[in-house]
């Protein structure tokens, strides 16, 4: 038997603004059911490349592939209809909302009944609508140890979570790929920690291939089978932790951000 086979692949991306080159040739794949970090100092590029990743952003040249179909014109809707769920580095719920209300709305994107069928048929619309606010609180909520604070608005919960109920989001979308922008960035090590178990379980429970940005080394190091290393655009690495982290232009990159 074969290995793994790549569901996510980017070639030769190319992305700038005006002068400034974003990417420059960007090339690696995310390989299905594992988790692959992207790691940076500040300013390497890793959100422009989640942008074009996730249709924020057209590149200028090179390709997204998904499932081994070319994605890269297709808008944000459509690329999640697929299967591509994102959290966002700063939170980005609605904060007059539940947590289970916002939850739900990741779960919106799945549903078949359409504005006018809904009118038409009320009780297919309603039926639909109950099967996925089961199978929010039965697999997502339960899945994330958030059941005692599904009715509490989102501006009640400290920091750590609300980026919980974010994943939630994200998770009753169904991801087939599920890219995380930093999903620890601000938390304390207790948090970082419940964070990393539940990015593992995801993996391991649902088979979701996860892409993640994070400056954590310790948590990418520790839960990510690949990891690619950009600096100013361009990937100078790629490979295992341990290549990783023996690379001597990435010990460079991260010497002189420290410098």
């Amino acid at each position: 038997m074969g290995g793994p086979h790549h569901v996510l692949k980017i070639e030769n991306l190319h992305l700038s603004f005006g002068g400034i080159k974003a990417l420059q040739g960007v090339n690696f794949e995310a390989r299905e059911g594992e988790i692959t970090g992207v790691i940076g100092p500040n300013g390497a590029g890793k959100t422009s490349l989640f942008n074009s990743i996730s249709g924020f952003y057209t590149p200028d040249q090179g390709s997204v592939s998904f499932e081994g179909n070319d994605i890269t014109g297709l808008s944000p809707d459509k690329r999640a209809e697929l299967g591509l769920a994102r959290t966002f580095q700063n939170i980005a719920l609605f904060r007059g909302m539940t947590v289970l209300d916002n939850i739900k709305l990741g779960g919106h994107t799945r549903l078949k009944t359409g504005v006018w069928q809904a009118l038409r048929y009320f009780g297919a619309a309603r039926r639909e609508e109950l099967e996925l606010r089961r199978d929010i609180e039965e697999r997502v909520i339960d899945f994330l140890e958030i059941d005692h604070i599904r009715k509490y608005p989102i501006t009640m919960l400290p920091y750590g979570l609300q980026k919980r109920v974010e994943l939630g989001r994200a998770l009753a979308m169904r991801p087939k790929v599920l890219l995380l922008d930093e999903p620890v960035a601000g938390m304390n090590r207790e948090e970082t920690a419940d964070m990393a178990r539940f990015i593992l379980d995801v993996q391991d429970e649902f088979g979701t291939t996860v892409l993640l940005v994070e400056h954590d080394m310790h948590m990418v190091m520790d839960i990510c089978s690949q990891i690619v290393v950009l600096n100013f655009g361009q990937q100078i690495a790629s490979g295992t932790p341990a290549e990783v982290s023996r690379n001597d232009a990435v010990i460079e990159a991260y010497l002189g951000a420290a410098a």
